[in-house]
C-alpha cells in the first residue's frame, strides 16, 4: 500500500461492511467500516479512485432490500468526507457504466455482491466480471480472508502484478503473526467460551506456541470433570472428556501450564435473577451451575497476566450477557489491559471478547482488536487463508 501510486487508478477494493443494521437500517456498530478508512483515504489522496465491494448478511434468493448495500452509503460518505456514489449492481451494465462515468477521487459502492450465487461459489466467469471494474485490487477484508469466494480470492489471479493487502488486512496479519509467530515470552492465552469442542484446535495449535492457557468461560467444566471434579449441572460435552484429559497430558508433555479457575461463581439456575455463591470449581454442589470465575481465579489470572510478555485473548470468561456473571470476563479484561500499559502485546479476537471489550470500553486499553471472527480463529488453527494466499502468490 505504502510504494504503490494510486494515481490515476480505479481501485477495486474488498472491504468487509457486513455490519449490524437496526429495524430502520441504522448502523449499530460501524467499526468494520471504520477500520477501512485508511486504505480507502491512501488511495484519493494519492489521486485514484475508489470501488468498493462488500457483502452485507445472507441474502438466500437474490436482491433483497434489507441486505442492500444502499443502506451504508450516506454514513460512508460522513466517514471519509465525501461523497460516495452507488451502483445499483455489482456486475454487468450498471456496474460498468458507474464506473466508466467515475473520476479520480470519487468513491463508488457496489451493491451485495452476495445478491449473485456466483460469489459464494468462487466462479472464475463473476470473477473476471468484477475484475473487469478496476486497475488494481485492494483486499482489505480480513473478516472473510477465510472464504475462497471470487472477490476474495478468485479475483486477484487477474491482476497478477497490481494485488495487494489494504491497512487493516495487514495490521491484522501483522498482529496474528506477533502472536504466533515472534512473540515475547511469557505468551499467555486466554481461552473462554462455552464449548471445548469450539475451540479444540486453536488450543491444540496453541500447544506449540503459547507458555500459558488460561481456561475460562463453560469449557472449564468439561476439563474439571475430565479430572474428576464435582461440577454440579454445569455445563459439561460429556463426548469430549476424554479430548479435555488429551489436551491436559500434551500440555504437560510440552511444559505448558493450563490454569483452570480454582473457584466459580455458581447459581441455582441459568438466569440473572437465581440465586448465587462462591465455591471450589471441582466442588460444585448438585442442582447448582458455574457461570463465571470466582475471586481467587480473577487473582490468580491477574497475577499471571501481570508477568506475561504477550497475550492472545478470545472468549468471555463467564455469561458476561448477565449482569450478575460479567464480573470476571470484566476483570480479566482490566487485567489485559493493565499488563498493555505496563508493556505487554495484546491481541483480542472473536466475537464475544470484542463485544466484550466493546462493553466495557477497554477497545483503546489493549494492544490490537481484530475485525476477523471466524477469519481469525482459522489463521490461530494454523489454516493458511484462501484470501491471504490468493495475495502472496
Amino acid at each position: 500500500m505504502d510504494t504503490y501510486s494510486f494515481a490515476g487508478k480505479k481501485a477495486l477494493i474488498r472491504v468487509d461492511f457486513n455490519v449490524p443494521l437496526d429495524a430502520q437500517f441504522n448502523i449499530t456498530d460501524d467499526t468494520r467500516i471504520q477500520a477501512a478508512i485508511p486504505t480507502l483515504k491512501k488511495i484519493l489522496k494519492d489521486g485514484g479512485a475508489v470501488i468498493l465491494m462488500s457483502h452485507l448478511g445472507r441474502p438466500k434468493n437474490g436482491p433483497e432490500d434489507k441486505f442492500s448495500l444502499r443502506h451504508l452509503v450516506k454514513h460512508i460518505s460522513q466517514l471519509l468526507g465525501t461523497e460516495v456514489l452507488f451502483a445499483a449492481d455489482c456486475i454487468g451494465e450498471v456496474a460498468e457504466n458507474a464506473v466508466k462515468n467515475l473520476k479520480m477521487g470519487q468513491v463508488v459502492l457496489l451493491e451485495n455482491l452476495r445478491f449473485h450465487k456466483e460469489e459464494e461459489k468462487g466462479d472464475i466467469e463473476f470473477s473476471q466480471k468484477l475484475a473487469r471494474l478496476g486497475d488494481v485490487y485492494v483486499n482489505d477484508a480480513f473478516g472473510t480472508a477465510h472464504r475462497a469466494h471470487a472477490s476474495t480470492t478468485v479475483v486477484a489471479q487477474f491482476f497478477p502484478n497490481d494485488k495487494m493487502f489494504g491497512y487493516l488486512l495487514a495490521a491484522e496479519i501483522e498482529s496474528v503473526d506477533r502472536v504466533l509467530k515472534n512473540a515475547e515470552r511469557p505468551l499467555t492465552g486466554v481461552m473462554g467460551g462455552a464449548k471445548v469442542s469450539s475451540k479444540i484446535s486453536i488450543i491444540t495449535n496453541l500447544l506449540d506456541t503459547v507458555d500459558h492457557i488460561i481456561i475460562g468461560g463453560g469449557m472449564t467444566f468439561t476439563f474439571v470433570k475430565a479430572m474428576g471434579g464435582k461440577v454440579g449441572s454445569s455445563l459439561v460435552e460429556d463426548d469430549f472428556l476424554d479430548t479435555a484429559k488429551q489436551i491436559l497430558e500434551s500440555a504437560k508433555a510440552k511444559g505448558v501450564q493450563i490454569h483452570l479457575p480454582i473457584d466459580s461463581i455458581v447459581a441455582d439456575r441459568f438466569d440473572n435473577g437465581a440465586n448465587t455463591k462462591i465455591c471450589d470449581s471441582n466442588a460444585i454442589p448438585d442442582g447448582w451451575m458455574g457461570l463465571d470465575v470466582g475471586p481467587k481465579a480473577e487473582k490468580a489470572y491477574h497475577e499471571l497476566l501481570m508477568q506475561s510478555k504477550t497475550i492472545l485473548w478470545n472468549g468471555p470468561m463467564g455469561v458476561f450477557e448477565m449482569e450478575k456473571f460479567q464480573h470476571g470476563t470484566e476483570a480479566i479484561g482490566c487485567s489485559i489491559a493493565a499488563a498493555t500499559a505496563n508493556g505487554s502485546f495484546s491481541l483480542v479476537g472473536g466475537g464475544d471478547s470484542v463485544a466484550a471489550v466493546n462493553q466495557f470500553d477497554l477497545a483503546d486499553k489493549v494492544s490490537y482488536v481484530s475485525t476477523g471472527g471466524g477469519a481469525l480463529l482459522e489463521y490461530m488453527e494454523g489454516t493458511e487463508l484462501p484470501g491471504i494466499a490468493a495475495i502472496r502468490e
